[in-house]
């Protein structure tokens, strides 16, 4: 009985093209999100002080400039009137 038991790993069959492109193509999606997600946590340093100061100066003018008046429209619901029996 000892002698008959089959220690050999089962047969695995090789996988095909689009199996290949499906999991290389997987492992290239993580990377990316992994990508985005560090570009997200980590703060960029291209923004130099002259770029900061002229943010400011911008958020400054937007802020002197007079805002015209929005009209706000205001509707009233309409009233159904009920048939009295």
């Amino acid at each position: 009985m000892a002698g008959e038991l089959d220690l050999s790993p089962p047969e695995v069959p090789e996988l095909t093209f689009l199996e290949n492109v499906l999991r290389y193509g997987l492992f290239l999606g993580a990377i990316f999100q992994i990508i985005c997600i560090i570009a997200v946590i980590v703060p960029s340093s291209r923004l130099s002080e002259s770029d900061a100061e002229h943010s400011e100066q911008r958020g400054v003018d937007q802020l002197r400039k007079p805002k015209g008046t929005i009209p706000q429209i205001k509707q009233k619901p309409k009233k159904e009137s009920k048939k009295k029996k």
